[in-house]
């Protein structure tokens, strides 16, 4: 297997068009109002906007929540027949659109369908008493979708419909901005859905992982990282290997009915202080055994944290020629195990935490087996 120092040099990202950032993620959830309260008074993130019939919007609401850069919306269908409804019904609550900051959503929705992606929305305008934004979407893996968002002509809050909220409950824990997202697909598709971000977006092959990489003595995965030119966009891709039991990605699939996001990561400002005020909150966190850090500088090297805090707060290390990362991972954030969030603290490590996947997985495995799913 190549090493990332040898793809980053190997390969190059053609930017197509501009993308200047992840504008916002989308969840659909089946009650925004309580999954909002959650995300207010667990993760801290604060109440910034919300869209519905009182603004002008009829089929749906919206709570618009922000921390740091991360910006992210919940929604819900007001009608049982829309599609909103068919895909939580479908899938649960989880991510269906991961939206870019562009400069021209016409242009990056012709580039991309004439590349071959399926559209979704065609470009269209949307506007209120701020200005007007121009939208449009394509499809990617399983029923994910991207939108194409350009404000250059908006001066008005976020998005048109949205309106400004004040809130006083949240309290932020120094989430500072999503450092990649991760797709789950099905058996045999990861390089299908990584040559999709290559020949559609001009995404770069940033590293990838065999079951060799990614496996216990029960299951196993592979995964391969896709990134933009600057690296501010990283979509690590995983699809199922062969082992003796199911692997976590074949359960996701399998619950979630189809591929879809697997987990959202966001870097911290100081995570270990960030995870103290999670678990205080009420957050819960995979466990790994106590083992994992009797020999851990003798894996990483120097690293600036106490081991004792990293072994009280459960948090986890790698390291690679850059420099070293510090991750956690929470469970799934509703009944279904599929969504959950990863925390993460760079240390100039540039890895995916490649040292902690057997570590990682064996503690999956305790969860599966709990539900009946190995």
């Amino acid at each position: 297997m190549e090493t990332a120092e040898q793809l980053r040099q190997g390969e190059q990202a053609e930017s197509l068009f501009t993308i200047h950032q992840i504008h916002h993620v989308e969840f659909y959830v089946g009650n925004a109002k309580q999954a909002a309260y959650y995300y207010r008074r667990g993760y801290g993130f604060k109440w910034t906007g919300y869209q519905g019939p009182e603004t002008g919007v009829k089929d749906r609401v919206s709570y618009l929540l922000e921390q740091g850069k991360v910006r992210i919306v919940l929604t819900t269908p007001l009608n049982p027949d829309s599609s909103i409804a068919q895909h939580i019904l479908k899938h649960g609550d989880g991510v269906r659109d991961i939206a870019f900051h562009v400069d021209d959503a016409a242009e990056a929705y012709k580039i991309t369908t004439g590349r071959g992606a399926e559209g979704a929305v065609e470009p269209h305008e949307v506007s209120d008493n701020g200005g007007k934004i121009v939208r449009s979407t394509i499809k990617t893996y399983g029923d994910t979708v991207h939108s194409f968002i350009e404000t250059k002509d908006y001066n008005g809050f976020f998005l048109p419909h949205f309106e400004p909220r004040e809130d006083n409950l949240a309290e932020p824990v120094g989430l500072k901005h999503i450092d990649h997202i991760v797709g789950n697909v099905d058996w045999n598709q990861m390089e299908e859905t990584v040559n999709f971000y290559r020949d559609i977006f001009g995404f770069r092959r940033f590293v990838s992982f065999d079951d060799k990489d990614i496996s216990t003595e029960y299951s196993a995965l592979r995964s391969t990282v896709v990134a933009n030119d600057n690296l501010w966009i990283k979509f690590p891709i995983n699809e199922p290997a062969e082992g003796l039991k199911k692997s976590q990605i074949e359960e996701y699939v399998q619950f979630y009915k189809g591929p879809g996001v697997q987990h959202v990561a966001v870097e911290c400002e100081d995570i270990l202080q960030t995870i103290d005020q999670l678990r205080k909150n009420g957050i819960d966190f995979i466990n790994v055994p106590e083992a994992y850090y009797d020999d851990l500088l003798e894996r990483v090297g120097d690293i600036q944290e106490s081991i004792e805090e990293l072994r009280r707060l459960n948090i986890l290390v790698d390291s690679d020629d850059k420099g070293y990362m510090l991750q956690i991972f929470t469970k799934p954030v509703e009944d279904r195990p599929t969504l959950f969030f990863e925390f993460i603290q760079r240390r100039g490590g540039e890895s995916f935490g490649k040292g902690n996947f057997k570590a990682l997985f064996e503690a999956i495995e305790r969860d599966q087996d709990a539900r009946g799913n190995l």
